[in-house]
């Protein structure tokens, strides 16, 4: 089975840029044209495009929205669009479905709620994101700790389609993925894993791609960097590398 690649936008006043570990004040601005750039990402053979809206996320105003319809309306019937970030309602959740999003996903709202997943669920298909610490996630932009492991919260989402995984000390830090952690994640839940954080080189691309039964690759910095191409990543994942 191929591993699907999910090049990421992170948007922030409508700019795309990357925060180091998640650091406001880390930021790394890559580009004003999101359209642009996803479009990009889908002509080098890309299936999904993950974007996360930056603003949403850290105040709950979306004021990416637009944007974000922008970019579902250019890919309609070339990829899927999954977005994340400020969804924290059913009406959320309705809004970016009728821009278009394929999937959302929702962190800190679902680990306060489950039944919150299991009601924008009904809406359009939800990835529950679990960002992590040594194994305990963490919540509120990584802020504070859940006091919930891992590998427990994998079992609280039924009516999730994907988790979205991510190791806080890896992301945006070009150290590489966590290989263990992940394949202990794929082992403890059928649903599908996507791998978020920390991937440098096509080498941490063609390791996750032999973690037997992981579902997708989130990958941002590295491809803004230049370190390896979409192109490359889709290749490796679909074991053409």
């Amino acid at each position: 089975m191929s591993v699907d690649l999910y090049p990421a936008i992170d948007l922030r006043g409508g700019k795309v840029v990357r925060l180091a570990q998640g650091d406001y004040a880390r930021e790394t601005v890559y580009g004003d044209d999101p359209v642009a750039i996803a479009r990009s990402f889908v002509e080098a053979g890309a299936l999904w495009v993950h974007i996360v809206d930056l603003d949403a996320a850290r105040t709950g105003e979306a004021v990416n929205r637009p944007i974000i319809a922008r970019v579902a309306a250019d890919l309609a019937g070339h990829a899927n669009l999954q977005t994340g970030g400020g969804v924290r309602c059913v009406a959320d959740a309705e809004e970016l479905a009728r821009a278009g999003v394929s999937r959302v996903v929702m962190g800190s709202a679902a680990m306060a709620d489950r039944e919150l997943v299991v009601a924008v669920s009904r809406v359009v298909d939800v990835a529950v994101g679990l960002d992590h610490r040594r194994g305990e996630v963490a919540v509120h932009g990584w802020t504070k700790s859940s006091g919930v492991n891992l590998v427990e919260a994998l079992g609280w989402f039924p009516t999730a389609r994907a988790f979205v995984i991510t190791d806080i000390a890896r992301d945006g830090m070009l150290d590489g993925p966590d290989l263990e952690g992940l394949a202990m994640a794929v082992s403890s839940t059928p649903i599908p894993v996507i791998a978020s954080g920390g991937v440098s080189s096509i080498d941490d691309v063609l390791a996750l791609s032999r973690i037997d039964g992981l579902g997708g690759v989130i990958t941002g910095r590295a491809l803004y960097e230049g370190r390896f191409s979409v192109r490359e990543a889709v290749d490796a994942l679909r074991g053409g590398a």
